[in-house]
């Protein structure tokens, strides 16, 4: 296993860029990445002494909809993880192109809440290429520590389209959980995926403008799945435990603008939680909170 070392979090506009260009060597001057047709590259990455900035922390918590307290939101570690993501995607060795991934779930596991005030490690790496009846999956593993210990991570499930695919060598997490009826309902505006793009780095042509998305095969722009993730914890947060796992499965995207809405339900000591479409009942995102200990 190669470990790659950052002081720093990585700029994300221009892994952007690169993850934009086509897959071959040159593309008008600039240069393309072509990826490698193995598995899972023998690559992690890592950074150290990750300290939050209030003044970021807060404007994450404003778009998402948390509110304040003295540790962090629990997909905010995310934030820190991200631009490491855009890196091993970037790179050479990971076997798909990123622009042609669909982030289809995401588990969360937060062992105990991070203090705002605490310095982490952040560590990135890619297992588990397996099937997919419709193509293949990956996953992306981050871990972030204090001190040595496992304080949160993260399993990022990307998929990745094409042919010959085969039956999931393993049951889908959330298999046979159906989005539970709701009331509330939110109001998107055609900006949001600019505004937590601005905050999250990921600013992903597919949810900035209806143009942009149009050029990636969408009628518009569509909502970041990790924001509806957040604000479906944030609707939670006085529920929740300190010691959690949450899995979400993402279904439908967010169309912007738009009117979705939220429920959730408690199944024994667990939470399910999904969000749909207001006018068409169309699942938009189901999940599973499940206490730990």
């Amino acid at each position: 296993m190669v470990t790659r070392t950052f002081t720093k979090a990585p700029s994300t506009a221009p892994l952007m860029l690169k993850a934009a260009l086509p897959a071959i060597p040159v593309v008008g001057g600039l240069p393309g990445v072509k990826h490698a047709s193995g598995g899972a590259p023998d690559l992690t990455l890592v950074r150290s002494g990750v300290a939050t900035d209030p003044d970021h922390l807060e404007r994450y918590r404003e778009v998402c909809g948390f509110g304040r307290g003295d540790t962090l939101p629990v997909t905010y570690p995310h934030m820190a993880a991200f631009a490491l993501h855009m890196s091993l995607m970037t790179d050479t060795a990971f076997p798909f192109a990123p622009m042609g991934l669909v982030h289809l779930r995401n588990a969360i596991t937060q062992h105990r809440p991070i203090g705002v005030d605490e310095t982490f490690d952040v560590s990135v790496r890619a297992t588990d290429l397996r099937p997919h009846p419709k193509g293949r999956l990956i996953d992306l593993l981050t871990d972030v520590t204090v001190d040595g210990e496992t304080v949160w991570s993260e399993v990022t499930t990307l998929f990745a389209r094409g042919r010959g695919g085969a039956p999931e060598t393993s049951t889908a997490p959330l298999e046979g959980v159906s989005a539970p009826s709701g009331v509330v309902h939110w109001k998107l505006a055609g900006n949001l995926g600019r505004r937590y793009g601005a905050v999250s780095g990921d600013r992903n042509p597919i949810h900035l403008y209806p143009l942009t998305a149009k050029a990636f095969g969408f009628p518009t722009n569509i909502a970041h799945g990790m924001w509806t993730k957040a604000h479906a914890l944030a609707a939670l947060a006085n529920r929740l435990p300190d010691a959690y796992r949450v899995d979400v499965e993402f279904k439908k995207p967010v169309l912007l603008p738009a009117t979705v809405v939220f429920g959730s339900r408690s199944v024994g000591d667990t939470i399910e939680l999904g969000v749909v479409g207001a006018r068409k009942a169309v699942p938009h995102m189901v999940g599973r909170v499940t206490p730990l200990g």
